[in-house]
């Protein structure tokens, strides 16, 4: 008896699904299938999206001489938040370096939007081969796609400064939302093309993944290259990164997670903190202008959405004000650090599964991590 109330309760659900399928297909959310089975985000994502591979062809080694370890309490906290890898480089040379079995120096770990800065770099590349022609240059002048009504008022700098005033869903908490549909969803050009001008572009600074795609769609028209092959030719291979990265795609030779999603380890990541530490010279080759990355720096006088000055920000780097120290850094939604302390020469990378709790806007690990590496 039990069996046929159950066999009668599938049938009965059947045609409840396909509705719900059918109404999916209607208004394009059949990412939703991929988020509700993976149900949130991991470090190692990679294995579940198509990735396009960011070559690294002039390998070498950073410099090593391990002396340092964290104190008992930094110790705790890196265990409590899950990290994978901790290392941190003084003078260019690795003082300490950390990592949690089964994840070593060469394992590869989701950047989240990490990445948002490494688009923020791509593009002071681009600027500084010509090929973007002014910060200030309207973004339909590459996208014609941006050429009607408010879209047209947006450039190249309002996505820098994360202003462009579209209205992207920076949501963290459902399933229904542009944030979920960018991470699952197969076709980020048509995602950015449905969005709309919602804040005079400009004018008011809201953290959104739509900016720095933008960016990405703008390099690759301008590049002729895709982000991967473009980020391999003018950054992961004149940085000398060791390991070829991943670079997740919205589908199978489509376009680059340009928010997120660059896949690499610990010691690969350095070097991209050490290029800002240089003021984004290499071993005397300058890979960024030093005025581009000075500028990028620069605190933003805009307001954020809540009305305070979102002076914490750059282009597309984090800045913090750590009692004397000026650090600026990178950071992904689980904890994935790429923190700069230039009056100290110092760098540090953090990777794990949990960012723990902030303090304002800044997380309280990287506060604990940069106190305790000063004195080092």
């Amino acid at each position: 008896m039990e069996l046929k109330k159950y066999f009668y309760f599938i049938l009965a659900l059947v045609p409840v699904l396909a509705i719900l399928h059918i109404i999916f297909v209607i208004t394009e959310t059949t990412y939703i299938y991929k988020a509700l089975i993976y149900n949130y985000v991991n470090i190692d994502d990679y294995k579940i999206f198509e990735n396009r591979t960011i070559a690294a062809k002039s390998p070498e080694p950073l410099p090593m001489s391990k002396k340092k370890s964290p104190s008992p309490e930094l110790q705790k906290t890196l265990e409590d938040l899950k990290t994978v890898a901790f290392l941190v480089l003084k003078n260019d040379t690795i003082i300490h370096e950390q990592y949690t079995p089964p994840y070593n120096e060469h394992s590869l770990s989701n950047s989240f939007s990490m990445a948002k800065s490494v688009v923020s770099i791509l593009v002071g590349i681009a600027y500084k081969e010509g090929l973007i022609k002014n910060l200030d240059t309207p973004v339909h002048e590459y996208l014609p796609e941006f050429k009607d009504g408010e879209k047209a008022k947006i450039t190249v700098r309002h996505c820098l400064m994360m202003a462009s005033g579209l209205n992207f869903e920076e949501n963290y908490g459902g399933p229904f939302n542009h944030t979920t549909e960018s991470y699952y969803g197969t076709n980020l050009r048509k995602l950015i093309k449905k969005l709309k001008v919602v804040d005079k572009p400009g004018t008011v600074h809201r953290y959104k993944g739509s900016d720095p795609l933008i960016l990405s769609f703008i390099l690759n028209k301008v590049t002729k290259k895709t982000l991967s092959e473009y980020m391999s030719e003018k950054l992961w291979t004149p940085i000398h990164a060791v390991d070829n990265a991943l670079w997740s795609l919205d589908t199978k030779n489509g376009d680059e997670k340009s928010y997120c999603c660059i896949n690499s380890n610990a010691r690969d990541f350095a070097r991209i903190g050490l290029l800002y530490l240089h003021q984004g010279n290499w071993k005397g080759k300058q890979i960024v202008d030093t005025s581009y990355v000075k500028e990028s720096l620069q605190p933003l006088s805009l307001p954020d959405e809540k009305g305070n000055k979102a002076e914490y920000y750059g282009y597309m780097w984090w800045l913090m004000q750590y009692k004397n120290e000026k650090v600026f850094y990178a950071r992904g939604i689980l904890g994935q650090f790429i923190i700069v302390i230039p009056s100290k020469n110092i760098v540090v990378v953090r990777l794990g599964e949990d960012s723990g709790k902030k303090e304002g806007i800044h997380p309280v690990i990287v506060k604990r991590i940069v106190e305790e590496v000063i004195r080092w």
